[in-house]
């Protein structure tokens, strides 16, 4: 599933010099990590941001924290963004330093040992997910992204290998969604179960019901071909993203966005850090 953490500024900034640096988790985490993020960037402004319904679970690592606010007030440092269907506003300010982890459910699941429908639309601190440790001090006294990028994949292979897993009719439901569109009845007959029960038990593990996440999945792969190919039209996008036509993406886009395509606009003016091609 295409694990593009979308975040759209609310009004127009000009984007503050700093460094960034992708980093590739170790293969043996494919399944759990899409990708690690570094960052370090200046002292800014206050900014918001409207971040969209994703397709991962985003943890961010702190090693020097901003100060952000919510719709809800203060951000926790190192906070964890749960799946969403609705966007989150959020104001930040000051310098701010460290690794955004894009977690797939199923790693996520294993890591925090909690039903992911506890983290759905919420912003919750790792220190309240996580025992006590010293993951964040290793990772800043280190030296250097490549040898923080290895002690984190340290930590998240001791942690995934005796952490829950999902159960397998779930994990069966998340990879057919992954993969494409599938109606809900469909994958209910595949498993066995009846839609309500596989509603509920995959509400409960992941997060969403699946049709929920059937629409994230599309609104991503939508975003994933505009920063593809940005000359399309917005009839084109909508074929190849599986909307039934341009007004189904338009109304997709306003649900869960909070914006029209348009507004979002194609690839001009969005910070896109890719996790997973899609």
């Amino acid at each position: 599933m295409g694990g593009w953490s979308l975040v759209v500024p609310r009004r127009e900034i000009v984007r503050a010099p700093g460094e960034r640096v992708l980093g590739a988790p170790h293969p043996g985490l494919a399944a759990h990590v899409l990708s690690y993020v570094a960052h370090d960037l200046p002292d800014i402004e206050p900014v918001s941001w409207q971040v969209t319904p994703l397709s991962v679970l985003t943890w961010a690592i702190d090693l020097e924290a901003p100060v952000r606010r919510g719709p809800d007030g203060m951000v926790s440092d190192s906070p964890v963004l749960g799946l969403r269907d609705r966007p989150l506003v959020v104001e930040q300010a000051g310098s701010s330093r460290g690794i955004a982890v894009a977690l797939t459910p199923l790693g996520a699941y294993g890591l925090f040992g909690i039903p992911l429908r506890a983290l759905a639309n919420s912003t919750v601190g790792a220190a309240d997910l996580l025992p006590p440790g010293s993951l964040t001090e290793q990772l800043a006294e280190a030296a250097g992204w490549p040898e923080r990028f290895r002690l984190l994949d340290e930590y998240l292979v001791s942690r995934l290998v005796r952490g829950l897993e999902l159960a397998a009719p779930v994990r069966y439901a998340w990879d057919r969604l992954s993969a494409g569109p599938v109606r809900v009845g469909t994958l209910a007959d595949e498993i066995g179960w009846s839609r309500q029960h596989l509603n509920a038990r995959f509400r409960e593990q992941i997060g969403l019901g699946p049709k929920t996440i059937g629409r994230i999945t599309r609104l991503n792969r939508a975003m994933a071909l505009l920063n593809r190919a940005s000359s399309l039209s917005w009839s084109e996008v909508a074929y190849r993203g599986g909307y039934s036509d341009q007004a189904h993406l338009v109304r997709e886009f306003r649900a869960l966005t909070g914006c029209s395509p348009t507004e979002v606009g194609k690839p001009a003016g969005l910070f896109v850090a890719p996790g997973h091609g899609s």
